[in-house]
């Protein structure tokens, strides 16, 4: 009888034989990426270093006047003397370290650099026509920062570091300034991480790649591999991007937001974003009470308004009696309530708060979301690529794939995994797995099970974000055909799947009338007008005058760029709207910013190829109602609560499944090594890869209340990383 380590030899054995030499080129390839790699980050990444190897450093620890403690051997900037000179240098100046003690409150200054060389007599600044030295960002804890490469006209006479900004803490210790110093080695494990994992995404996707031949219906095993392995990188992508942003995550271990940890559990929960941020968990607080409304009582001078939704009179009355009141919250009769979808609080607060007794998280339910997203997604691509079409290789499944997933809107509401992002990443994956499900079911047996799940998942989306119901008008292209123009609706088994995909409908809808009865004594009253923010809601009804800035907004605004990471800003905006404009900061319309959209502009043509290959227009309703869903969820969007970064998501997947959907038509009728197939996937390419870019961009723009802004000290070592060459 052969023994276990006989049948691992015997199996090693087989997939040698099988597939050696694929294993062989795999690893030959990988190694010279991960070689490639390491030669950038020791040769190109730490340039620096390189380049100070033959500086001749200057200490200047002996001219600093600032206070100096004998003690600690420390000098100290003030709130009085935080400015130091240097004069009659006389000498080349490359760079500057100012060498921070690690050892104090971690804090981003503010670092004005000032010097006279042979160009200037006197310390220069920016004019009308002229630049002068920036202010750069140095961080107490990050050593990399500390070094500042000058460029000089010729020698140094003069010098002049001040610290600036109105919110540095004082005092800030200092061991020395120095001239011409030795950039140290840096070798960054997640730069050369990043650099590999780019480099292998090169190779991958370039346009003679073998995954371009691996075609999804001929070879299933081998392509369903290859889509588990990206989505897997995918969902560890996401999650880590949400863990990154800490200060929103509102989970502690004694490793992982350690300020807020009990102390001697594995893991805790806490609340973050303040008093306004816990409706949901409220929500979940008074359910489990047996109402409906919050528990916190409303003060009696709102009680006592006229209008309590007029802002400036809030403010005013506020003021006045000291009495704060809930932002952003529904008021009505004299009770506050939360207008946002029901849904999140019945499916993560109400359940965890009666078995913990606590809070849910909602970055983890945003999470949670997320990845459902993710996953959805890849399921209803590979079912349309699958089943649907005949010619879609794996490399075009995945090139359609990550911009569907990266590009839709969900990363920026992981990046702010708030309760405003929660009920949209919710409607958004319960929508996708709606649509799988129906899409299963149009193919299946079981029909009339696919078609409840679907439906019900479509449903609840009502419960979620009431916007991206939209997506249920899909149903109209989906299955007239079969029962409507076919008469299946009137045989007893089409009747019986009618009937499974109407119900859910149905029970969802009593439910979510009957809330909103019993809050505020209509079905169809949601209690958005009825919200206490920034506008007065019961009055902003409907304007044409706004739809013309929004459209531009959502679609037209071309992006906003700056050659320092992460490169993108946030818009201006400005519009001949003589009224309120709702708006945040946005930055960019999807179709200035995402170029894999420019093939929209095609859509007639394209379609008229799908339509000679097939009588049917199934596809073609299916675009049609994507496109025009899109426009009008952004258009309503704007009218009802305004112009928002977080919107994009409401309708960009929208336009993004679309796009998928018209790139496998043209795929589908162009031959195999023809030139136009050749041009049109090598022109993809860049289009996704540009698409993409600006989608991971938008992650790591400084935003208030984000990250960079809870711990900039800690973002410039981010900062650093990329812009190595400074």
């Amino acid at each position: 009888m052969p023994t276990l380590r006989n049948n691992i030899a015997y199996a090693c054995g087989r997939v040698r034989d099988a597939h050696g030499r694929s294993l062989a080129h795999a690893l030959r390839v990988a190694a010279v990426i991960v070689a490639v790699a390491l030669l950038l980050e020791v040769f190109v990444f730490n340039f620096n270093y390189f380049a100070s190897a033959g500086y001749h450093p200057i200490n200047l620890k002996s001219r600093i006047t600032l206070p100096y403690d004998k003690d600690d051997d420390l000098f100290r900037l003030t709130t009085v003397d935080h400015v130091m000179e240097f004069s009659d240098l006389n000498t080349e100046v490359h760079n500057i370290r100012i060498d921070f003690d690690s050892d104090q409150p971690a804090q981003n200054l503010q670092i004005k650099v000032q010097f006279t060389d042979e160009a200037h007599q006197t310390y220069f600044d920016s004019t009308e026509y002229t630049v002068g030295v920036p202010v750069t960002d140095v961080s107490t804890m990050s050593t990399q920062s500390e070094y500042l490469n000058l460029n000089t006209a010729g020698y140094v006479d003069n010098l002049r570091i001040e610290v600036v900004g109105e919110d540095t803490r004082y005092p800030i210790k200092l061991w020395t300034v120095s001239l011409n110093a030795h950039h140290p080695f840096d070798f960054n494990v997640t730069r050369f991480a990043w650099t590999a994992g780019i480099l292998a995404l090169v190779y991958l996707f370039r346009p003679r790649s073998g995954i371009y031949r691996i075609n999804i219906v001929e070879n299933p095993r081998r392509s369903k591999a290859g889509i588990v392995v990206a989505v897997a990188v995918e969902l560890a992508l996401v999650s880590s991007f949400l863990f990154y942003g800490s200060n929103l995550v509102g989970v502690a271990t004694s490793s992982y937001n350690y300020g807020s940890w009990d102390g001697k559990s594995i893991v805790n929960v806490y609340e973050t974003g303040g008093e306004n941020a816990q409706q949901y968990a409220e929500l979940a607080r008074a359910m489990a009470k047996g109402q409906l409304y919050l528990d916190e009582e409303p003060p009696d001078w709102l009680k006592a308004m006229d209008d309590p939704y007029d802002k400036g009179a809030r403010d005013e009355a506020q003021k006045e009696t000291g009495e704060p009141y809930l932002f952003d919250v529904a008021y009505h009769d004299g009770h506050y309530y939360v207008y946002f979808g029901v849904v999140p609080v019945l499916l993560f607060y109400l359940p965890f708060y009666l078995l913990t007794g606590l809070s849910f998280p909602t970055a983890i339910g945003v999470l949670i979301a997320a990845l459902a997203f993710v996953l959805g997604c890849s399921a209803l691509l590979d079912r349309f690529a699958r089943y649907h079409f005949k010619s879609v290789s794996l490399g075009l499944y995945l090139l359609l794939q990550v911009p569907l997933v990266f590009c839709s809107g969900i990363l920026y509401l992981v990046k702010f995994p708030t309760f405003y992002s929660l009920p949209i990443m919710c409607g958004l994956a319960f929508s996708v797995w709606g649509l799988y499900c129906w899409m299963r079911g149009r193919l299946s047996r079981h029909a009339c099970a696919w078609y409840l799940g679907g439906s019900l998942c479509m449903a609840l989306v009502a419960g979620c974000r009431p916007q991206l119901l939209v997506l249920s008008l899909l149903a109209f292209p989906l299955f007239w055909r079969t029962y409507i123009t076919q008469r299946r609706l009137f045989s007893p088994a089409g009747a019986r799947e009618f009937a499974c995909l109407v119900a859910p409908y149905l029970v969802v809808a009593a439910g979510i009338m009957g809330y909103n009865y019993a809050r505020f004594g209509s079905p169809t009253d949601f209690g958005a007008n009825y919200n206490l923010t920034v506008n007065d809601m019961t009055k902003r009804g409907m304007n044409v005058g706004r739809l013309a800035p929004a459209f531009f907004a959502y679609f037209l605004q071309p992006p906003c760029v700056t050659g320092v990471f992460p490169f993108i800003q946030p818009e201006p905006f400005a519009t001949t709207y003589l009224g309120q404009t709702i708006r945040e900061v946005t930055f960019g319309g999807i179709l200035a910013c995402l170029p894999v959209l420019w093939v929209l502009a095609f859509s007639r043509r394209i379609l008229a190829l799908r339509y000679r290959q097939r009588a049917t227009r199934t596809i073609w309703g299916v675009i049609v109602v994507l496109l025009a869903s899109g426009v009008v969820v952004a258009l309503l969007d704007a009218e009802m609560a305004g112009i928002l970064q977080r919107y994009f998501a409401d309708f960009s997947f929208m336009f993004l499944a679309a796009t998928v959907l018209l790139l496998f038509i043209a795929n589908e009728n162009l031959a195999p090594g023809t030139v136009a197939r050749d041009l049109l996937m090598k022109v993809l390419i860049v289009l996704v890869a540009l698409s993409v870019l600006y989608s991971g961009l938008l992650c790591f723009v400084p935003e208030t209340g984000w990250y960079s802004d809870i711990y900039p000290w800690a973002f410039q070592d981010v900062i650093e990383m990329v812009q190595f060459w400074t």
